[in-house]
């Protein structure tokens, strides 16, 4: 595993009695009902290596964590204390929460941990500071702890207090378990890849992902688009896509991106079929061709023929990066076209094959073949941003001096 110089995995740190503050992205999803009970634990178990490595290692742990979005207010409905009872059973020993994430509640649970337990801080962003990168905040979490720890890559590219701010008070910083194997994997984009090199890239808006198909055409051989960011694409080659969403504020947008791709000889697959309906909810749906006029209907996931184009795509490819559904994924009618991206994906043993987080993450875990990809990063946006060359705070805190 190879990382930035100036970055050091948490093997490397000496974290033998201290206090050690992981920040850890423990935002999952809970059940909507009364006990609010963790619904998808894939992001705990995530973190599982490096908390089992630091209790081994005889760490007093503090685990730091976002969940949901109060915006700097206290909602009880958002507490962690559902995500520490089911921490606690996956380690087999007790998590402590405390009932503040700074303050007086938060400094007695860091004071009272001994070698080997962990303590955990109330959901970080119940505090103002902490999304606006407060430095007086910063320093109350940074007092917390001898070293530093970032695990949680999917809020690497967020300058907030506990990713960014707090680092440059403590002495010693390094990466944990998930964070270095996303920074490796993903930086492997970066470089000198196997050829062709193939992005598949969804998602509703050309407007959420223009700027990173624009940095992939310095790097891919080929792009295939779905999902309703596609029908922008297809108006803007004159295509009539009925009722589908269209950004028609973006079509001269995506005439550009197709002009650039052309002139660096980067092959663009949009759909040559479609499956249509009424709505969301419609019982009934029909696949039409491109340029056979949907009418009254709209586009809501890609057609068996581009199914099986993008699937010869993706076969003959020796890298893949995937990012963003086909089509409305969520609702099972619509998300054939998804699931048939992820199974490719899947299929494809000579690749390196690279989930970008999201809905895609998902539908990878949905078939059942999250296992034979060579890696599902667990950010989506963080993922997007580092392989367009960019800047992540958290990433960056851990290497400056």
């Amino acid at each position: 595993m190879t990382l930035p110089r100036g970055i050091v995995h948490v093997e490397q740190l000496p974290v033998e009695g201290q206090r050690v503050f992981v920040r850890v992205d423990l935002n999952v999803p809970l059940t909507k009902d009364k006990e609010r009970k963790v619904a998808d634990d894939s992001r705990i178990t995530a973190v599982l290596p490096t908390i089992e490595h630091l209790v081994k290692r005889g760490a007093r742990i503090v685990l730091g964590s976002h969940l949901g979005r109060p915006d700097g207010q206290v909602k009880p409905e958002l507490t962690l204390e559902p995500v520490a009872a089911r921490l606690a059973e996956l380690l087999g020993q007790e998590v402590v929460l405390a009932d503040e994430p700074a303050g007086d509640g938060a400094r007695k649970v860091v004071g009272d941990l001994r070698e080997g337990q962990i303590g955990m801080l109330e959901n970080l962003r119940f505090h103002p500071g902490e999304e606006e990168n407060d430095d007086t905040f910063a320093r109350q979490l940074a007092s917390y702890c001898d070293i530093y720890v970032n695990d949680a890559f999917g809020t690497a590219h967020r300058a907030h207090a506990s990713t960014a701010g707090m680092v440059r008070h403590v002495s010693q910083k390094g990466a944990g378990y998930v964070m270095a194997k996303e920074i490796d994997i993903l930086s492997r984009l970066l470089g000198e890849v196997d050829r062709p090199y193939l992005a598949v890239v969804g998602g509703a808006k050309v407007s959420d992902k223009i700027e990173v198909l624009d940095a992939l055409l310095d790097r891919v051989n080929a792009i295939a688009i779905g999902g309703a960011m596609a029908n922008t694409f297809l108006t803007a080659q004159g295509k009539n896509l009925g009722k589908s969403k269209v950004e028609a504020d973006k079509l001269a947008m995506a005439r550009n991106f197709l002009r650039k791709a052309s002139e660096k000889n980067v092959t663009v697959h949009l759909p040559t079929d479609v499956v249509v309906a009424s709505g969301l909810d419609a019982e009934d749906s029909q696949i039409v061709a491109i340029d056979e006029h949907p009418g009254p209907l709209m586009a809501l996931d890609i057609g068996p023929a581009t199914v099986e184009a993008y699937r010869a795509a993706i076969a003959r490819a020796r890298t893949v990066f995937w990012n963003g559904p086909m089509g409305v994924f969520e609702k099972p009618r619509f998300a054939a076209g998804t699931v048939a991206v992820a199974r490719a994906m899947a299929d494809n043993r000579l690749a390196l094959t690279v989930v970008g987080g999201g809905d895609s993450a998902a539908a990878v875990v949905q078939a059942g073949v999250a296992d034979r990809v060579t890696h599902v990063s667990t950010g989506g946006g963080a993922s997007l941003e580092f392989i367009q060359g960019l800047e992540l705070p958290g990433i960056a805190a851990l290497a400056a001096g």
